[in-house]
């Protein structure tokens, strides 16, 4: 009696995924897997990042001249960061200028998706006058995240909490995107990932800007 012969063809489908999914798991790339195919979705540009119009910056101005002198009216005061080199940062000295904060962790496979598209936008803009804080939630320290971030070669400015996490920042879903206006109010929050550089994000970035 012949034998059967079992062919890749036999295979199911859902089994040779699983099988590839379970190898990368094992060696530690499942995430980073799960990121590059998540990028090829924010590639095809139906992912913007919902901000309002640069006009309605002119509200947020207004809005916030009345405490403009007041640092506790600043959303997160108190809150203290510490950027991968072991420097304290309070965040409240980011006051005046529009900031841009993304929340993330190197395990978290959108954050990875939206990473290279958060730097192409931070290579476009006045850093001088519009300040980064890429946030990493990751536990354990900084040298995991340090490692990270240069075997990827981002430059833009990262930081870890230093104290407690303020309520204003909570969120269902990582990662998350607040801008928040040099007044120090939140006038956009994203939650998940999304394509940040864009003509909307920045012209609304730069509409905001104290000259």
């Amino acid at each position: 009696m012949q034998k059967n012969k079992l062919s890749l063809k036999d295979i199911p489908g859902w089994a040779i995924i699983l099988v590839l999914f379970g190898g990368l798991y094992i060696a530690g790339l499942h995430t980073e897997a799960i990121g590059q195919v998540q990028r090829l979705l924010l590639a095809t540009g139906v992912m913007k990042a919902d901000v309002p119009e640069p006009a309605a910056a002119v509200n947020y101005h207004d809005a916030g001249e009345s405490a403009a002198s007041g640092s506790a009216d600043m959303v997160g005061a108190g809150f203290q960061l510490v950027s991968l080199d072991g420097k304290a940062v309070p965040f409240e000295s980011l006051r005046g200028k529009v900031v841009f904060m993304n929340i993330w962790a190197t395990w978290c496979p959108p954050c990875i998706a939206e990473m290279p598209n958060i730097q192409s936008l931070y290579e476009k803009i006045d850093s001088d006058k519009i300040a980064f804080v890429m946030l990493s939630v990751d536990e354990g320290g900084t040298e995991k995240v340090k490692k990270f971030i240069d075997k990827k070669g981002y430059t833009f400015p990262v930081y870890m909490p230093a104290s407690q996490f303020p309520q204003e920042f909570h969120s269902n879903a990582i990662p998350t995107t607040f801008i928040i206006s040099p007044e120090g109010k939140i006038v956009a929050k994203q939650e998940g990932m999304a394509e940040y550089d864009t003509k909307e994000v920045r012209d609304f970035l730069q509409s905001m800007v104290k000259e």
